[in-house]
């Protein structure tokens, strides 16, 4: 698969995965997060918002390797 093809499916790809993703954190962060202390809010908050990032280093690093010559 060319990289151009390969950037366009991640592209595609990485969008639904973060909508979906969002909708799950909403509902998550509106669970028993409410309940915590501030602190654990925070915490709990800045995961949510960062955790969307570490399934999708794969497929980032599989749309920008080099085509095979």
């Amino acid at each position: 698969m060319r990289q151009r093809t390969r950037k366009l499916v991640g592209t595609v790809v990485i969008l639904v995965f973060v909508c979906v993703y969002a909708l799950v954190a909403m509902a998550l962060a509106q669970g028993r997060i409410t309940e915590a202390p501030k602190l654990v809010q925070t915490f709990a908050y800045i995961a949510l918002g960062l955790a969307w990032v570490l399934p999708l280093l794969p497929l980032i690093k599989w749309m920008e390797r080099r085509d095979e010559v």
